[in-house]
């Protein structure tokens, strides 16, 4: 459909969250007649106040359904309007629909982790080669917005979620990145086998880049039919980003056929760990493959600023250094930060989704100073810290409230010696006992910044 066939339509919107609330505002603009469903009253309260029919229940004259990205499929709603063989998409989707013909392209990546790190390093490249470029999506920035945007950008990084892939069928990028797979959001997909086959539409893309080092990732892109290329923290091969030395060099796209490119040296990436180094070479391949020069994905990876609660040094008090990754919600991604530091004091725990910390604490075993647990599910972790590091003194935090994190933060001080690092990376969810991972980081940041 293009912009004006939505004019007269009647149109759902799934959720009255920001993805859907642009979305209700995009199609009103487009003259459509949209009613906003949601369970939650207050936003169905801001919704009306915003002039948008509201409900709970599929209007009998439905032609179209444009779901936030957090339902599943299964929710009663969404399985009406596939009995009732309406079209279900999300916000990308429509999004992509509404693109003009002269439209800037997409940049478009997913992974279980570090996708909002490699998005905006992404997006710092693009825009030190000159371009006009935003980093939108699952990022924050609706991709409604970036592509609706009354400044047009000329090229446009995408993060993707799993969920938003899900709903999205037609999208076709510029290039497509898969940064790495591990278990992770199976309860929404019910199975990792749905769950990779979400994040494979990515590679619907012309180009399409994987990491060569995540089998899982590889599998994937043996289906891809667009240009394949690959990344890898190993020495690379035609056709391949990675890593010679202290060098990231580009073996994909280089300036002398048949030679590597230096496009920045290790000391440009500002996070620590092998997982950042592996974030940095998937941005430049992607920056690499648009056409951006070598010198500009340097100058983007050293203009680069952190997003907050990613491997982020709060401070350094009588030689122990004090790290939130927060952001660190799943094993895979505590994994690849308990990997950058020894020895450490782990604060960890909340909630697991059902997800397995087995094999993560006995990789991690060897690093271990001591081990504070809190949350909801920390007898898992206990569990595997009693088999696999038995020798590992352990603090658990019994409260469930937000005052769980200064009882940590004490634990920890006491438990850390000079030299340690203290690593928030709780390998679970928050909501236990925290609003969301951020104010986990910021409670865990205002404690340590409290510490004389």
């Amino acid at each position: 459909m293009t912009a004006r066939d939505y004019a007269g339509q009647p149109v759902v919107v799934a959720g009255a969250g920001i993805s859907g609330t642009a979305a209700a505002r995009v199609l009103r603009d487009l003259g459509a007649v949209v009613t906003v469903l949601d369970s939650n009253g207050e936003a169905l309260e801001r919704a009306a106040a915003e002039g948008f029919r509201t409900g709970t229940a599929l209007p009998r004259d439905t032609s179209l359904v444009v779901t936030s990205p957090g339902f599943r499929p299964t929710v009663p709603l969404l399985v009406e309007a596939a009995s009732r063989d309406l079209e279900v998409i999300g916000d990308v989707e429509l999004a992509w629909r509404l693109r003009g013909p002269s439209s800037a392209p997409w940049l478009a990546l997913t992974g279980t982790n570090g996708k909002t790190t490699t998005v905006k390093m992404l997006e710092s490249m693009l825009r030190a080669a000159g371009h006009t470029a935003v980093a939108a999506g699952n990022v924050g920035l609706p991709v409604l917005d970036a592509v609706l945007a009354p400044d047009p950008y000329d090229v446009i990084a995408v993060e993707l979620s799993s969920f938003q892939l899900h709903w999205s069928s037609t999208v076709v990028p510029h290039t497509g990145a898969i940064l790495n797979l591990a278990d992770d959001h199976t309860d929404w997909h019910g199975s990792f086998h749905e769950y990779a086959a979400a994040k494979a539409r990515i590679f619907a893309a012309d180009r399409c880049l994987a990491n060569a080092d995540d089998p899982v990732v590889m599998n994937l892109l043996e289906r891809a039919q667009g240009q394949r290329i690959t990344f890898t923290l190993q020495a690379p091969r035609p056709g391949q980003l990675g890593v010679v030395e202290h060098l990231l060099v580009d073996r994909a796209f280089p300036n002398v056929p048949g030679e590597g490119t230096e496009v920045a040296a290790l000391d440009d990436v500002s996070l620590a760990g092998d997982h950042n180094v592996a974030n940095a070479l998937a941005a430049a391949g992607m920056a690499r493959a648009f056409g951006v020069p070598a010198e500009a994905v340097r100058d983007g990876l050293r203009a680069f600023v952190p997003e907050p609660h990613r491997n982020a040094l709060v401070r350094v008090v009588a030689d122990v250094a004090w790290v939130d990754d927060s952001k660190a919600t799943n094993p895979h991604a505590a994994s690849a930060s308990l990997a950058s530091y020894r020895p450490i004091v782990w604060v960890a725990g909340g909630l697991l989704k059902g997800a397995d910390v087995d094999e993560l604490v006995r990789v991690a075993a060897p690093r271990l100073r001591a081990a504070v647990l809190l949350g909801t599910d920390r007898a898992a972790l206990l569990d595997a810290l009693s088999r696999h590091a038995p020798d590992v003194p352990v603090v658990e935090v019994s409260r469930l409230d937000t005052g769980a994190m200064q009882e940590a933060v004490d634990a920890a001080r006491s438990l850390a010696r000079p030299g340690d690092t203290v690593l928030l990376a709780p390998a679970a969810a928050s909501m236990d006992c925290f609003r969301d991972y951020k104010q986990r980081g910021d409670l865990f940041a205002q404690a340590v910044e409290a510490l004389s």
